[in-house]
């Protein structure tokens, strides 16, 4: 993959301009691009302290043959939502992690995307952009390049790159939509669970009521949630937070015989591609253990 630049102007003065205010390359993206002779004006290395000359072409070569060597190759069905040159995008089963760890060390999905790699030729590191919960199922997306993943982190940053998951809440939602402002920290003697406090990170869940519903006597919501930030647990600490927690979520809320985990999927993005600078949507059905209740 070559990002490229010619210079029509004197907007930037030097290579190092263009990278970092261009191209918004980070500097450790830049020490590793120099340290392997990736940075080329008018196809000859070039150091990136040389001053530029109207009609000059400059190319970054962000091509690296990487491996993961603490990921285990496991063979796994992947259902694939969308694939280039540049990103591999997931619709995540539930009960999968998404990477592994001392309990699963051989059964996340970056276990198998690392054999989806392998068995493609494709000599890159497992970079996971977002996170989901063991238990949540949806869309995850891995860059196959440093650059790609900055960007996209950027975009998180900036509110540019958008996150809509879909949840069955317990009861049923009297307000169609607002906004959930609620500051989320660890829970005090627990390493996993999460609660709201005045002392914890900010956190903003907007959410949209679908329907209002009743199965098997008792009352649900399907709401759709968009995340405004991303703390670890962020929406199911917040649905519980306004007492209508996610159905199955055995953490923040009760046990159900309707479904063995939180019914919660991530099942919508909305991004600009890093390198097209097309607006990519992208959408995945519920699982059909979700659906059912429906």
């Amino acid at each position: 993959m070559d990002l490229k630049y010619i210079v029509n102007d004197n907007k930037y003065k030097t290579i190092k301009n263009v990278l970092k205010f261009h191209f918004g390359i980070s500097n450790r993206l830049i020490t590793k691009l120099k340290q392997n002779n990736k940075i080329l004006i008018n196809q000859k290395v070039s150091h990136i302290n040389t001053t530029l000359q109207i009609g000059d072409e400059i190319n970054i070569n962000l091509d690296f043959d990487e491996i993961s060597d603490n990921i285990v190759s496991v063979q796994m069905d992947l259902d694939i939502v969308y694939e280039d040159d540049y990103l591999l995008i997931i619709n995540k089963t539930s009960g999968l992690p998404v990477h592994p760890s001392m309990l699963h060390y051989d059964n996340s999905l970056s276990n198998g995307v690392k054999y989806y790699f392998e068995s493609n030729n494709i000599k890159r590191k497992i970079r996971a952009v977002n996170r989901l919960d063991k238990d949540t199922s949806g869309i995850v997306i891995f860059a196959k390049n440093e650059y790609i993943q900055e960007c996209l982190i950027k975009q998180m940053k900036s509110k540019i790159f958008k996150k809509y998951y879909l949840a069955i809440l317990e009861g049923n939602l009297e307000n169609k939509k607002g906004t959930i402002n609620a500051p989320i920290s660890r829970k005090d003697n627990s390493i996993i669970e999460r609660e709201v406090n005045e002392k914890g990170a900010v956190a903003i869940t907007h959410y949209k009521l679908i329907k209002n519903f009743t199965y098997k006597m008792f009352n649900f919501a399907l709401v759709e949630f968009e995340l405004e930030t991303g703390r670890t647990h962020q929406i199911r600490v917040h649905s519980k937070y306004i007492n209508h927690p996610i159905l199955g979520d055995t953490l923040y809320g009760n046990a159900s015989s309707l479904i063995s985990r939180q019914a919660l999927h991530a099942y919508k993005v909305s991004f600009l591609h890093p390198v097209t600078k097309q607006n990519i949507i992208l959408e995945t059905e519920l699982p059909d253990d979700i659906k059912k209740i429906l």
